[in-house]
């Protein structure tokens, strides 16, 4: 099990005025936050139901009777400046209208809310008052984490780390006690619950033999067989913050053939990139640097996703290391670096690692071996 310290409180607090300073910007005077994870970020407030409205010189969260004493006993702790108001759906959506009297643009989080809840809102608020889409506000302001953030991701990759330390001689012990890629995630699921963790950070994969050419397969009860390469792409989740960490390994021993040079440019590929990872650099460049070593192997077709993306409260959120990527890595952004090639027939590989940009490079919230062979990994 993993040790459990005590880890540096979250910044919640200072955030409510960081967003009042980006509502000019977004050109509204008060934004409503309809999106859990943001109300989470910005009031401490874990529930699954609530909004929260931000004005100038205010903030209002409600929810219903369900969190009436979890609300106040988080808001408290986080130390937000949040007025709390509990009731029924309506209720909570007249204190919400209340609240915004007397302010002109109000901004909806437009990638987070339907046609209808738009239109709805537009009745409830009245003609006084225009709806401004917005995108991305309180997303931009969770992209750069602070030292408790960065510590309860830490956190979560030791778990996952520890956890895949301890079902990996499963897989090296295939050839005499076989084992399906299920049964497989299903004991590195459980090792990190049984290591602190409160849930797994998305649904883990676990992609052997033929099936690791599709990046995104799920586990199936395909028996794993020695030689198998098995893509294990997981993470875990601690106080709401998520890891995220893929290896590939090769059941028994080395690759050969054709698979053995896919894992070789892989493995490159991905050290690129994380060389690549530091303050001021573009998240497209990191990309760049993944992606030249596949082309140059002559695989440019079978690298199909993007190299990377941010990982927080959400498994994916900004920035995008992509070749459409547009952001500039600042120290505290956290991202992953995450190469494959995937040869329908003969197998895939992906290598990924959870780093946190620094001033002079990234360092490495993810640890567990690079080794190929379950036989020394496990040893």
């Amino acid at each position: 099990m993993t040790v459990m310290t005590e880890l540096p409180a979250l910044g919640v607090a200072r955030r409510l005025d960081g967003l009042r300073a980006r509502l000019g910007d977004a050109g509204v005077d008060a934004l409503l936050v309809t999106t859990l994870a943001n109300v989470r970020y910005l009031t401490g407030f874990t529930g699954s139901a609530g909004m929260l409205v931000v004005t100038a010189d205010a903030a209002l969260l409600t929810s219903d009777g369900r969190y009436r004493t979890q609300s106040a006993e988080q808001v408290s702790a986080a130390g937000a400046s949040v007025e709390i108001e509990i009731g029924g759906v309506q209720a909570q959506r007249d204190a919400l209208t209340a609240r915004l009297a007397g302010v002109r643009r109000v901004g909806l989080e437009a990638d987070n809310i339907t046609w209808n809840a738009s239109r709805r809102w537009a009745d409830d608020l009245g003609e006084g008052l225009e709806l401004v889409p917005t995108s991305g506000v309180v997303e931009a302001l969770r992209e750069v984490k602070d030292e408790g953030e960065i510590a309860r991701m830490a956190r979560a990759a030791a778990i996952a780390d520890a956890a895949l330390a301890e079902v990996l001689p499963m897989l090296d012990a295939a050839a005499t006690r076989r084992v399906t890629a299920e049964e497989f995630a299903l004991a590195l699921d459980t090792a990190m619950r049984r290591g602190g963790a409160e849930s797994t950070a998305f649904e883990t994969i676990v992609a052997a033999g033929p099936n690791s050419a599709k990046p995104h397969h799920r586990p199936s009860d395909r028996w794993i067989e020695v030689g198998d390469p098995v893509v294990v792409d997981f993470g875990a989740t601690f106080e709401g913050y998520r890891s995220d960490m893929t290896r590939t390994f090769c059941v028994g021993g080395e690759p050969e053939g054709e698979l053995a040079r896919v894992f070789e440019v892989v493995r490159v590929s991905q050290a690129r990139g994380v060389a690549a990872v530091h303050a001021g650099v573009g998240a497209k460049d990191v990309d760049d640097a993944c992606r030249q070593v596949i082309a140059e192997a002559g695989w440019a077709e079978r690298f199909e996703h993007g190299t990377g993306h941010g990982v927080g409260l959400d498994i994916h959120e900004a920035p995008t290391v992509s070749p459409l990527g547009t952001a500039i890595l600042a120290p505290g952004v956290v991202v992953t670096v995450e190469p494959g090639v995937y040869l329908p027939g003969v197998g895939g590989v992906r290598i990924e690692d959870t780093l946190v940009v620094t001033d002079d490079g990234s360092r490495a919230l993810t640890t567990f071996s690079k080794t190929i062979s379950t036989k020394d990994a496990a040893a």
